[in-house]
């Protein structure tokens, strides 16, 4: 297992939790995905959010969209499964 801290901070969406910045990395292995720590904007909640629910958030200056799954999922046009947000005891 490895903890990477982020320097900068990323700006990230988390699926069904909103926007915030991922200030670490942590990494379980090969057979994990990477885990996000992530202080979320609105409610300063942190989160450890696994690989497939987290998002770059939208940058007009790099020319990044905003992700679709993230715009979806705003709308109330597609629910995503719910996934546990930390990883799984063995």
């Amino acid at each position: 297992m490895s903890f990477q801290q982020l320097d900068p901070p990323l700006p990230v969406q988390v699926l069904d939790r909103g926007a915030g910045y991922a200030f670490a990395v942590i990494d379980h292995g090969q057979e994990h995905d990477l885990i996000w720590v992530t202080a979320l904007n609105e409610t300063g909640e942190i989160w450890c959010a696994p690989d497939p629910r987290v998002r770059l958030q939208a940058n007009w200056t790099r020319g990044r969209a905003k992700p679709p799954a993230v715009a979806a999922t705003r709308d109330g046009a597609c629910v995503v499964p719910e996934m546990p947000l930390t990883a799984a005891p063995l």
